[in-house]
């Protein structure tokens, strides 16, 4: 039975618009139309612009701050009500196993606000005492404002779980936000925009809008003079073109970007651990996480036997039906990203990699042939200069190359343009503190992956972006401190 064609519209001052130019959105596990979506043209986002700004004239600007933060609880509980629905447009939008996107994707989108709200509830401000000639003193303290109307640009990767960590902080700062999905994945920001009508959020508060990016929606929304900041979470080449215009108006910017990551992988490692983490780390969401280990340099003792141990894990991959507990890979999100992915396969044999497994395209015999799937991919035997080392794939694959001395291992996962996150896999505790502090990433897990405490800071260096958010790094970006000195 096919599954019903939603309908994903613009919401903008509190209103579901019938305007803007309809595109399909196709689910990538099947090739079939999931929905049909509204590209906002730059009159739409204008006055999406307009009611954000007048919004936060407005209620939303006198509002005691416990009652504003009640609104982000009150998000919170709409998604958890329609659980079933946001994990269904998340399935539909991205083709991930319905068990990511319940254990993981949604729960994460609720607990962003809850949490945002309670920091913020209990984040304090500076307050100096100071002497003066006269001897009477000074006090100053600091007061917290919103920094105006954000500008929110989410991924298609995880798109839920990225909206809300960008919207929960800019909303309990008391910003109001225009936020545009990713073209490829509307369903979630759109039930989203549903639960804030539901709940009597302030009309202009949270607009949605759907569309594409260069010379369109996207464009169009960061290089309008009454954006006041701009977070942005995708490509690095994006990045530099927002950056670009934000330069103009001196708009202050989040970016977390690109990555081409390292697992080091020592041989007094916890052998099945390492292989574990390792495999989650590299075909985790089809390897479309920006913290997805695309190197892995392991410690030359057991490099054959690790590369066999990942081999068979990735062999063991079932890319089945979404909805089937069992089911624990998932297709690209596109036909043209599988291209691009493709062309780096392609591209890894050309260079004289040894396919180890993968390299190409499952054949299921069944609708899922319509889909964007590729075979999870292990290389070996490329030098570290290849361009399959150095460019950000974004596909579940990754290279294995052997080290020989800590330091080697060190230097040739820092010899990257890009510096998001790196995975250190050691039982050695010297070795743990003396690696992780080395490397030159916003993150190094040490015998983990992807575990995060959301109060910590989160950020790319180089390639990988600007800025850090989580905890009171989100709270600094999404306000603005003003000193206050009172003479006595």
């Amino acid at each position: 039975m096919t599954a019903k064609t939603a309908t994903y519209r613009n919401y903008v001052g509190g209103a579901f618009l019938d305007e803007g130019t309809p595109f399909d959105s196709i689910n990538p596990a099947n090739g079939e139309r999931a929905a049909v979506v509204y590209a906002a043209d730059q009159d739409i986002v204008y006055r999406a612009v307009a009611s954000a700004k007048a919004a936060l004239d407005g209620p939303w600007a006198k509002m005691p701050v416990q009652e504003r933060l009640s609104y982000l609880h009150k998000l919170a509980d709409g998604i958890e009500a329609r659980f079933d629905d946001f994990v269904a447009a998340e399935i539909a939008d991205t083709g991930k196993p319905a068990s990511q996107a319940r254990n993981l994707d949604i729960p994460r989108g609720a607990a962003n606000f809850r949490a945002f709200a309670d920091l913020l509830k209990g984040a304090s401000t500076e307050c100096f005492e100071m002497d003066t000639p006269d001897g009477a003193g000074a006090i100053n303290y600091a007061v917290r404002k919103p920094v105006g109307v954000v500008a929110v640009i989410a991924p298609w990767n995880l798109p839920m779980l990225l909206m809300t960590w960008k919207l929960a902080p800019a909303l309990a700062c008391g910003n109001t936000v225009v936020a545009k999905p990713s073209e490829e994945t509307p369903g979630t920001a759109t039930l989203l925009a549903e639960v804030a009508h539901d709940i009597g959020l302030p009309p202009g508060v949270l607009n949605i809008l759907h569309g594409f990016g260069p010379d369109a929606t996207g464009e169009f929304l960061v290089n309008h003079p009454d954006v006041d900041a701009i977070t942005f979470t995708g490509e690095s080449r994006t990045g530099t073109a927002i950056m670009q215009g934000a330069a103009r108006g001196v708009k202050p910017v989040s970016f977390e970007l690109g990555g081409k990551n390292a697992a080091v992988v020592f041989a007094d490692a916890d052998f099945d651990a390492a292989v574990d983490g390792v495999a989650r780390s590299t075909f985790t969401n089809c390897g479309q996480v920006c913290l997805c280990s695309e190197r892995v340099y392991v410690e030359r003792p057991i490099f054959d036997r690790f590369v066999a141990a990942l081999k068979q894990k990735a062999e063991e991959l079932i890319a089945g039906d979404p909805f089937d507990e069992t089911t624990n890979f998932s297709p690209l999100i596109s036909h043209g990203h599988r291209d691009k992915v493709l062309s780096y396969y392609a591209l890894a044999r050309d260079e004289g990699a040894t396919v180890v497994t993968g390299g190409g395209v499952p054949q299921f015999g069944d609708k899922r042939d319509q889909g964007a799937y590729v075979e999870p991919t292990v290389l070996t035997g490329l030098p570290q200069t290849a361009r399959v080392m150095r460019e950000e794939i974004f596909g579940p694959v990754c290279h294995v190359m052997p080290f020989d001395a800590e330091d080697e291992a060190v230097r040739l996962a820092n010899d990257s343009d890009y510096g998001l996150a790196a995975a250190v896999w050691t039982t050695n505790l010297s070795r743990a503190h003396r690696v992780a502090r080395q490397m030159d990433v916003g993150i190094a897990w040490v015998n983990t992956w992807f575990l995060r405490d959301l109060r910590t800071p989160f950020g790319g260096m180089k390639l990988s972006g600007i800025g850090r958010e989580g905890g009171l790094h989100s709270l600094h970006f999404y306000s603005e401190p003003t000193n206050i000195c009172i003479k006595l």
